[in-house]
């Protein structure tokens, strides 16, 4: 089991169904059709599974970095929605 390193210090098993979730969630206010956000979603979060895959521990920041990167390489808006989808949990 991975666990990863959150911003203040805590971990946290790695949940894969996060992830997907934040980017389904970045792919529908992108204005994605339901069918692209799961594929997306699901890719994404294969390619993360890959690279967490046999480490003990991974910081949260490097899990966020990475997947900026790719999405970035899909589509901007995807990938801006990715990355102002944090600061917006503290509203809710």
């Amino acid at each position: 089991m991975t666990l990863v390193v959150k911003r203040r210090g805590h971990r946290e098993a790695f949940d894969e169904r996060k992830l997907y979730a934040s980017v389904y969630a970045a792919c529908a206010s992108a204005h994605y059709n339901e069918a692209g956000c799961e594929r997306a979603a699901a890719q994404m979060t294969a390619r993360v599974k890959s690279i967490v895959k046999g480490r003990k521990e991974i910081n949260s920041k490097e899990i966020r970095s990475r997947v900026k990167e790719e999405l970035g390489k899909i589509d901007e808006n995807v990938e801006f929605f990715y990355d102002k989808h944090l600061p917006n949990l503290k509203k809710l």
